[in-house]
């Protein structure tokens, strides 16, 4: 999630719990305890595909997490201690704090090493958005309410309110996830078509729209558009993996960890280009693609090159039809017309 949201929830966790002995500076404290895992994205990896797989790995592990809070706690009660709470209600807060903040980025798309240092593909709950405001302004609005207030016993009531309606907005995330994908899965089957395995996530700012990605048994996917309050069939349309493009490229295989393997390959100018299928606003429009190795021209291989980014089109232009779409299925989004970007090599061609 973004910085805001983290910094606002770790306020909120540590004024409802410890407001009431450290009033404001509770609040401040849990902010800024709360952007701690984030630092890791000054570390730098090499290149882009390095820093996506190793961002949210270490800084964000429940176990390393956990560990941080125990330490803190240790040190606060040896510098500080309190005669109204003990070592467990201050343990506890600082462990929510810390591990909501990797949980919380693992219901986003982009996949979070919550086990590290195990292995387990990184957990990818995908039911909201990066920026969310129906989540980030009720508790914002509550955690400013309570910095102006300061030390009321009603303060840190509205606090746990306002965490709790978070709360609530996960759980109907979840619901709504399920919801779309039982859809998408009766559609498709009814078209006879069969599924492997299916990828959702929430369209921009809500949890009403979805893009779904349906991966079948002969290296395609479909790509369907669908929203919550859809009368009428969604948008679809099939696409190549043409995943034997890397077949001899093992340098990939962290991405394909990473990722799921949720990655489509498109040879653009010579030019192997790899897609993360799972972020992104429609066809065409995705928020991750590399560069990550050249034809020989000799011997027509591929041949290995350090991963650059391709130039994005994050679709900012399209945002309005998109965020028309959760309610209006007409005009229905091109997604035909926005595929072809996907091939263009410089994006919008």
């Amino acid at each position: 999630m973004d910085s805001l949201t983290q910094a606002v929830l770790g306020a909120g966790i540590q004024g409802a719990l410890l407001g009431r002995f450290h009033g404001r500076k509770a609040l401040a404290a849990g902010a800024l305890l709360a952007t701690l895992p984030d630092l890791d994205v000054f570390i730098d990896h090499g290149d882009p595909i390095s820093g996506m797989i190793n961002h949210r790995g270490f800084s964000h592990s429940l176990f390393v997490l956990s560990a941080l809070a125990l330490l803190i706690t240790w040190l606060y009660r040896r510098w500080r201690p309190s005669a109204g709470y003990g070592a467990g209600r201050l343990f506890l807060t600082l462990w929510l704090v810390l591990c909501t903040h990797a949980l919380l980025d693992a219901f986003t798309s982009y996949g979070t090493q919550l086990w590290w240092p195990l292995r387990p593909i990184p957990t990818s709950w995908s039911s909201i958005f990066i920026i969310d405001p129906f989540f980030t302004v009720p508790l914002f609005c509550t955690v400013i309410a309570a910095a102006i207030v300061g030390d009321r016993p009603r303060t840190w009531k509205a606090l746990s309110w306002a965490l709790a309606w978070c709360v609530l907005y996960l759980a109907l995330s979840v619901g709504a996830k399920a919801v779309i994908e039982a859809r998408v899965q009766r559609t498709l089957a009814q078209e006879g078509i069969q599924v492997q395995a299916m990828f959702s996530s929430p369209g921009p700012f809500n949890i009403l729209l979805w893009r779904i990605a349906a991966r079948t048994d002969d290296d395609h996917y479909i790509e369907v558009i669908s929203s919550i309050l859809d009368r009428k069939p969604p948008e679809q349309i099939r696409l190549p993996l043409n995943s034997e493009l890397a077949r001899n490229l093992p340098s990939l295989n962290g991405l394909k960890w990473f990722t799921g393997n949720w990655l489509r390959y498109d040879e653009i100018d010579d030019k192997l280009v790899v897609t993360d299928l799972r972020m992104g606003l429609a066809t065409g429009f995705y928020s991750f693609r590399f560069v990550v190795a050249e034809r020989n021209q000799q011997d027509n291989t591929w041949h290995p090159i350090t991963p650059t980014y391709w130039p994005r089109n994050r679709g900012i232009e399209e945002l309005g039809l998109i965020t028309r779409r959760i309610w209006q299925q007409t005009p229905a989004v091109p997604l035909a017309q926005w595929e072809s970007l996907m091939q263009a090599s410089t994006p919008g061609q």
